[in-house]
This record gives structure tokens, sequence and C-alpha cells, in this order.
């Protein structure tokens, strides 16, 4: 099997160096609609020029459309897909189920690969996508390699795997936090990295949520021998030369590995260390690669770390969390130590005693980033001049600075003059001769089947969702129209037996939701679990996965059909993912937590609201992490720099970080019931539910009263918009 290096071209020069370094295919975005909407990406007519050059090259592009859209989108991404479609990129890697909807009912010609925003972790998810057209996904980055050769044993689709680069803190794809804070959504390409800023608590302060960078150059014989087809490197934000150190070292390793022999590979390893010794970036990992987190049935206990690359942090359970090391890339010079002048004449007095003695004092043209202490700035900057001189022993420097840092600031080396390489240009200087663009066509118009009269799967009312069984008796005050218990392990040995007491709600009465993040470790134990629940008369479920859908595929002959509704991360932003999420076998679905009113009433038209679930109280997880974080923080409560405050939730299932002020629209209830609304969830999950906190809610909910104190989410404003930008 031929092994893919796949690198990323977020920039004309980084194209250059990918190809120029050997890289066998590319991924880029355009101007739209891709989920690193504040790289450079490419123009229509650069874009043409890069593809047919390649093409020439005998290399593959695949062009990123991996955000999802809104139900007022639909013309444009059909402009856009279509356009694709005349010009046959080699993929298409997407996120949203709308996108692969249309691009397999009106432009089939498309190759789909499922970005790992769809958050594939499982032979289950990968198939059941397989199923609807698409050939290749790219894995979650959450996994082991166990779980890799379990997937690639149970599955004939194309396996495509991150083998360095940035990581999210959180599961892919399930990263709230940006979007809670302000409507820059991690789902629409507006990431702003909330997990790499400061937080503190009432000791101390810290980088909690900011992951190494992952580096498996070591692990790359592993990978090829599980049968990945592709290695993908991240990185469409950074530089040309970062791109093309990476993608050097990558290639050695990939071609020892297929020529074979242990000493080569040995040898190429060593080579591609050395390259990547000095590429910039944050300290590395092997991440979860090793082995996943402690099993869920037994408590998670400290664990040593693994065995990393040099420069690996050492944490007491992790090696991938370091709260001391800044968010930010580059080699860190240390605080100025003093400041003066002002505008073009800003200087700042920095030490080489404070940084590696691998590196020398910066020079006139390197570039370096400024941090202020207190993480309110961050700022790149070109040295314009650098004034060496020797002060007790040691090298000092004044360098040029913008206004606004001052000292105690940090200063981090992000890229050295000498670093630059020229590569030959990939795309034609003269591109006079590429002139198409999306046109102004209008979409198909997609009316889905009506709810049938007076036969919704589900009655009308409010839905009470909680976490923990515990809660169950509180509800009791209050009894909702139907409970929805998250299905954790707790919960399923509970239910399926090791139950003492009676519960409070019949089976008929009970939800039972399945976690976002579903794993290749989990597929046997839901696989007995979920027909058990079956026999028990555990009949409504809410999947958050595609891969849950084929545990419901076919009924036991001569019971009930199980009733499934799609829950609010399988992202129905539009209605051609409604569409696609109804082809899963889901008869309703829960309302994206991200989404607002003018969205929800144009994607669901009024003869389907009795299928859609709205949630009006949550606090919601704002990251979801997939490792026990217990044995690392042992706070609670924490405040980010706007003052805000949160609450680290972890057990042996992971981790969750919620925001102390709650979203709630409870006073929108009756606005939503006039516009053919009828099934309300208050989600209670989370902390422990307290019986004062859920009688002062129900109040609310009764007499349509504002809470105070909460946050309207995106329900209002919806996500930030940016102006598109032309050529």
């Amino acid at each position: 099997m031929s092994i893919e290096l796949l690198a990323p071209a977020g920039s004309p020069e980084a194209l250059d160096a990918a190809v120029g370094e050997g890289a066998d295919a590319v991924y880029l975005g355009l101007k739209n609609f891709n989920a690193r909407m504040r790289s450079a990406n490419f123009t229509y007519s650069r874009f043409e020029g890069a593809l047919r050059a390649l093409r020439r090259m005998g290399k593959k592009i695949y062009v990123t459309v991996n955000t999802v859209f809104e139900q007022r989108e639909v013309d444009r991404m059909y402009q856009l897909l279509k356009y694709l479609a005349g010009l046959g990129p080699d993929g298409l890697i997407v996120q949203d189920f709308g996108v692969a909807a249309m691009v397999r009912d009106c432009f089939p010609s498309l190759k789909l690969h499922a970005s790992t925003q769809m958050n594939i972790a499982s032979a289950r998810g990968a198939n059941a996508l397989s199923r609807r057209g698409v050939c290749r996904v790219v894995l979650a980055r959450e996994l082991a390699l166990e779980e890799i050769q379990g997937i690639r044993a149970n599955t004939n689709m194309e396996l495509e795997v991150f083998v360095h680069g940035a990581l999210c803190v959180s599961v892919s794809g399930v990263c709230l936090f940006s979007s809670y804070r302000g409507g820059k959504s991690a789902n629409r390409g507006m990431c702003t990295q909330a997990c790499r800023r400061r937080y503190g608590n009432e000791d101390e302060g810290g980088y909690y949520f900011s992951p190494s960078d992952l580096q498996l150059l070591e692990k790359v014989p592993g990978l090829a021998a599980a049968g990945v087809n592709s290695f993908k490197i991240e990185g469409r934000m950074k530089s040309a030369e970062y791109v093309g150190a990476v993608t050097s070292a990558y290639r050695r390793v990939i071609d020892a590995v297929s020529e074979g022999g242990e000493e080569k590979i040995r040898e190429s390893i060593r080579q591609g260390r050395e390259i990547l010794r000095n590429d910039f970036a944050r300290a590395k990992t092997f991440f979860y690669f090793d082995g996943p987190p402690a099993a869920p049935e037994s408590p998670a206990e400290p664990q040593p770390p693994s065995k990393t690359p040099d420069s690996a942090p050492q944490t007491p359970a992790l090696d991938w969390l370091n709260p001391a090391q800044d968010g930010g890339t580059g080699v860190n010079l240390g605080p100025l130590l003093k400041v003066k002048g002002a505008g073009p004449e800003r200087r700042g007095l920095i030490s080489a005693g404070a940084f590696p003695a691998a590196f020398s004092l910066p020079s006139a043209g390197d570039s370096i980033r400024l941090h202020r202490f207190d993480d309110s700035d961050r700022k790149s900057h070109k040295l314009v001049s650098v004034e060496p001189f020797t002060a007790d022993g040691l090298p000092h420097a004044w360098i040029s600075i913008p206004e606004g840092f001052e000292p105690g600031d940090g200063v981090y080396l992000i890229q050295t003059r000498a670093m630059g390489k020229r590569y030959t240009p990939v795309i034609p200087k003269d591109l006079d001769g590429f002139k198409r663009r999306p046109g102004r066509d209008k979409a198909p118009p997609l009316e889905l089947a009506p709810a049938r009269r007076g036969a919704a799967p589900f009655p009308e009312g409010i839905y009470a969702a909680i976490s923990r069984i515990e809660d169950m008796y509180i509800l009791q005050s209050s009894r909702p129209a139907r409970l929805m218990l998250s299905y954790t392990r707790k919960a399923a040995a509970y239910l399926l037996g090791k139950g003492r007491s009676p519960l409070p709600f019949k089976p008929e009465e009970i939800m039972l939701v399945l976690d976002p993040f579903f794993p290749q470790a989990m597929e046997q134990p839901l696989g007995e679990e979920i027909p058990a629940l079956l026999e028990r008369g555990y009949r409504q479920f809410v999947i958050n996965n595609p891969g849950h859908a084929s545990f419901f595929r076919a009924a036991a002959p001569g019971r009930e059909k199980p009733l499934l509704a799609a829950g609010p991360y399988l992202y129905i932003f539009n209605r051609w993912a409604e569409q696609f999420v109804c082809s899963l076998g889901a008869e309703a679905f829960v309302s994206p937590l991200e989404n607002n009113r003018q969205n929800l009433e144009k994607t669901v038209s009024r003869n389907r609201r009795s299928l859609a679930f709205v949630t009006v109280f949550a606090r919601p997880a704002l990251f979801r992490i997939r490792a026990d974080l217990s044995p690392v923080y042992r706070f609670r409560d924490f405040s980010g720099s706007r003052g805000e405050r949160f609450t680290l939730i972890s057990g042996p299932e992971g981790s969750q970080v919620l925001p102390e002020k709650p979203f709630s629209i409870v006073d929108k209830i009756p606005f939503l019931r006039e516009a053919g609304f009828g099934r309300f969830i208050l989600d209670l999950s989370g902390p422990p539910l307290k019986k004062a906190a859920y009688r002062d809610l129900m109040n609310a909910v009764k007499e349509s009263l504002p809470l105070p104190g909460v946050s309207r989410f995106n329900w209002k404003d919806g996500f930030y918009q940016e102006a598109a930008q032309g050529e």
C-alpha cells in the first residue's frame, strides 16, 4: 500500500514549500466555508493555477469545505460546490452533513472526505458515512494506535490520520468555547483558541488547557503497518518555513518505511527529529497514541508519563498539558527587562541568559511574538533593529518592539531570517487564463416530508436532561414530559441490573443520550448493552454520532421499533443536514446549542416543527475532553481574563468545562410555541442538581420569566460574521 504524505497549504508560499519538500498531496481552503478563515487562503485564480500545476506534477489537491452552513447560505454553498465540481479537485474535506448531502444529490463526481470535525473515531462511524458516499475519513485525533488498528480491521474506508501539529484540548468537532464567548464558532472557522488562554483559580494561574503539539515521527512505522492511507500534517496557519521543515522530516521517514530496513528507518527518524528540533513550535507529545485513558469501569489513577519526544512537558498524569507552558508557539526568549522610546523608536531589552543555550541573540529580519504578561494581548513583530552588548558576562540586546508592551511581557522567537528557503513557485505568474468563479445559481428546493398529523414521535412539553441517576428523584417534584439521561458507564451499570432500588421513572419515560465521542473502544460495550436496554423497555435514544445509528438499524422481531432523535452534536444548521440525519434513522432532532432563532425557523419548515427539540436552558460543555484531568488539576472553579467563571468536572469518563453563567431562553417559550415548536429541553446535566434550583427554574418556565445572570449564547445575534474577501 502506498502511503500519502499530506501537507497544509495555507498560502501560496506554504504550497511551494510543501511541494518542494516532497508532499504527495496538499489541502487548502478558498475564501469561504473553511475551518481556517484566519489564514491567507486562496483566491479562485490562484487555486485554479495550483490545481493545473499539481495535476501536471502528479500530485493531489484537496479543498477544505469543512464548516457548517446556515440555511440562508444554501445558495452560496451550492454555487461553491458547482464551481468545484466543474474543476474536479481530488477531494473535498467536509464537516457539515448538509454539504455531504448536497454533494451526493447534486455533484456526485466530487469525492467526499469526512473532516476530523465530523468526530469519527470508530469503524461504525466510518461505515455509516461510507454508505452515504464518503470515501475517506480523517479520524478524530484522540485515538490510540490500538483503536486505529481496530477501525482498520472493520472498515474498507480510506483512513487519514494527523501525525504532526497543533492539537485541540476538546474532542474533535465538539468545542463550543469560542462560540459561547462571542459567536466566533470553531464550527464556522472562527476559533479564537480559548484553550490557549491563561486562566486562574484561588491558588494560582496557568495555561490549563493548552496542549502540546503532536509529533508522531517515531510512530510512522506503526501507523503504516496499521493500514493508514494518508499521513496528515496540521498547519494551514503556519509559515512556509514550518511547512517545509515538517514535510521534509516526514518525507524521509515515510520513504524509509516504504523501502524497508530497520537501520534505515532508525536513521531516517534520527534525521527527521533533528530537522524538527528547532521548528519554533510548542513542546511535543504522542497524545493518546500509546494508549487511551484508563478504562471507564475502573477509577483513573495517576500514571507516570509515557516516553515522549525530548521536548515534551512532564505532568503528573498527562504528558500533553503543562499549565506553566505559554499557549503560543516559538522559542521563549524570556521577559522584556526594560523598555525605552516610543513609536518606531520603541525598544525592549532581553538577555540571552533567559533562553535555551542552543539559540543565540536574534538578528534584524527575524520574527518574534510578544505576549502580555496577563494574556491580554499577543502580537507578531519583524525585528527592524537589534543592538547587542554584553553585561554581567551575558549577551544582551535592545530589540525593536511595537507599542503596548512593557517590562515583564514575554518575547518568543517564531522565525529567523536564515530559515527562509526559496522554493520553485507552483502557481504560474500569469493567471489571466484562470477566470472561473462561482455563479449565481439557486440551489434546488429541498422540501422534506411533513410530520404525520397527530403522530409526532415524541410528546409536547418540557424535557429535562440530567447526567446522574440521583437527580431523577429531584425531578419527581415537577415531572417532565420525558427525562433525558446521559448514558454514562455508571448509568449503564445501574440500568442493566446493578441498581438496588426502583427508579422513579419508567423506561418508556426515559430517553437515553449517547455521548458525541464514540471511540472504537466503545463499540463492543454499546453493541452488547443496547440490545439489553431494548429488552428492558428503553426504546428512546438520542444519537450524537453517525456511528450510533448502526446499533438500531434492525429492530428485534416482534418488538416495537426504537425511536431515535438526532442530538445537538450532529449539527443540523440547514435543511440538507436535516435530510442527511433523517437517513440515519432519526425521526426528530435537537437544534444545535449554537443555533439562533432566525436560522432555526428558516431551517425547520412549519410542517416539521413537531419533530424539533429546542434547548431553552443549559450550562453547555464548552470543552469535552477525553482524559480525566482530576489527577492533574485539583481545583473545580476557575476564571478567565474577562472575569468569567467556569467549572471543571472530571472523572473516569473524561472532563468537561462548563460556564458559570448558563444559557437561558426560558422566557422565549411562548414565542417559540407561537412559531410551532413544542418540545423544550432544560439541560440540567453537569454538577449535581439542587431541589431549590430546579423548583425556581420550573417556576420561571411556568411564568415565562427571564432568569437573572444568564447568557443568550448565539440565540439573538447568531454567529459572528466576517465579510468574505474577494480576489
